[in-house]
């Protein structure tokens, strides 16, 4: 039972990194990424869609994004949900698709990326963290119900925190390749 618990704790971090490697893929690093545009959307008849829903996004270019919708008709529309986004990209127009210039970051720019970077990071340990209380109190009550020994509540404790450990190592990791890719020029 104690390693039923464990097994969830391990999924639900591996999830937790999942989900800070994706927040981080949608951040531009002075390079054209597809993902870049992952959480904007933009009116499809009606309908808030994501633009990677309604067109095919691709990176021709180191810093440039192409974005050829499969229904011409909503071309207008990406074209103002990308403007009205927090990206700060003007994408010209050519009637039939979509191009970004990603334009090269400026030192300031760089350092602001590198913080909120280090502030996902402490967002994802601190989820990680609350995982292993979550599992900590797990035991204590399966203990409180004598389900496990005194022993077993201490083997799991130990094991939860070594994988939690290995954990923020990882995260520790993803969080050092963003910040030295940002500051690449």
């Amino acid at each position: 039972m104690a390693e039923d618990i464990q097994v969830q704790a391990k999924s639900k971090m591996e999830k937790t990194l999942e989900a800070l490697s994706a927040e981080l893929e949608t951040l531009k690093a002075g390079r054209a990424n597809p993902h870049m545009l992952d959480k904007i959307t933009a009116d499809y008849y009606g309908t808030q869609t994501p633009i990677n829903q309604m067109a095919s996004i691709a990176a021709p270019e180191p810093r440039v994004l192409t974005i050829t919708p499969w229904d011409q008709g909503v071309l207008k529309a990406i074209d103002k949900a990308i403007q009205a986004s927090d990206l700060g990209l003007n994408p010209s127009n050519d009637g039939k698709m979509l191009r970004l210039v990603i334009p090269q970051l400026t030192e300031e720019r760089r350092k602001e990326l590198v913080k909120r970077v280090s502030k996902l990071g402490e967002e994802s340990k601190v989820a990680l963290r609350n995982i292993r209380r979550s599992v900590m109190e797990d035991l204590k009550k399966m203990e409180k119900a004598k389900e496990i020994t005194e022993d077993d509540v201490k083997d799991g404790e130990k094991e939860v925190q070594k994988t939690l450990d290995d954990f923020i190592k990882k995260t520790d990791e993803i969080i050092k390749a963003k910040e030295k890719e940002i500051m690449t020029v």
